[in-house]
């Protein structure tokens, strides 16, 4: 097993000995305002609670079930949107890049860029993301096993990337759903990079609202304590003040006002865990 590194997303460490990174935000960019609000909300909790909070939110859904479904406001108008939300909250930004020639606009605003699951074989958008020397979190494909994903990591130092993380957001089991390996999380960290949880999209349906993928939000704090007692380096939650009112993503989200409280729960068995470790 290689050491873990810490990972540099804009003032944050994630890794060992730091505290959990969160990311968290709404599934796609729906006007600036709800943007600032969440983020807010968020910056609030980063104050009170041993966390880092990195702000996520796209700019494009560019993977939608239907093509008549809501995709965002597109590369200019949400990139202006989370650089207004970095600057006037102080917390760090990222999105998700789904084209090699988008890597280097996003990377002018954000401290990090995600690829997304479908994309985390592509060997041009992960150089190109590794090219803008910003933080590259790497979603595990619903299709890849966690030890395939040592290959992502090494196209990533290839390309000079030096803050790498990978993502656990759930694997394929039959249609429409979703289950998770959690042994995967120490396969991954065996790779020498933090390790994320993708609680929300982890609960998943893909499809199964015909043309939408729905999901089941109430199992998405069971399955952040149970990565949070196995451990990994951050979480990744998706929330919304009025999640069914979401054009992406809904059914998964935590509603905004709850997610104060999710988070200490789930905290109270990470720090459970570090304790167990040191004594």
């Amino acid at each position: 097993m290689n050491a873990r590194l810490p990972a540099q997303i804009g003032c944050h460490r994630c890794g060992p000995g730091q505290p959990l990174l969160v990311i968290a935000g709404p599934c796609v960019i729906q006007t600036q305002d709800l943007c600032l609000r969440i983020a807010e909300a968020l910056a609030v909790l980063a104050s009170r609670l041993p966390i880092q909070v990195v702000f996520k939110a796209s700019y494009d859904k560019a993977n939608r079930t239907s093509a008549s479904s809501f995709r965002g406001p597109g590369i200019d108008d949400g990139l202006a949107v989370l650089e207004r939300v970095r600057r006037e909250t102080g917390l760090p930004v990222t999105t998700d890049v789904h084209l090699p020639d988008q890597a280097a606009a996003a990377g002018q605003v954000c401290d990090m860029l995600q690829i997304p699951a479908f994309l985390c074989r592509q060997t041009d958008i992960l150089l190109a993301a590794a090219a803008t020397g910003r933080a590259v979190n790497v979603k595990k494909g619903q299709f890849v096993a966690p030890g395939d994903m040592r290959h992502a990591v090494a196209k990533l130092l290839a390309g000079g990337a030096t803050d790498i993380l990978l993502c656990e957001r759930g694997t394929f089991f039959g249609y429409g759903r979703l289950v998770n390996d959690f042994a995967g999380l120490p396969v991954m960290q065996s790779f020498g990079v933090p390790v994320i949880f993708d609680a929300t999209h982890s609960v998943q349906q893909p499809a199964s609202l015909g043309g939408a993928t729905g999901g089941d939000r109430t199992l998405v704090e069971p399955l952040a304590r149970a990565a949070a007692a196995v451990g990994v380096d951050g979480m990744f939650f998706e929330t919304h003040p009025r999640p069914d009112e979401s054009p992406s993503d809904g059914a998964n989200m935590v509603p905004l006002d709850q997610f104060g409280g999710v988070l200490e729960r789930v905290l109270r068995i990470h720090e459970a865990r570090l304790a167990g470790e040191k004594a």
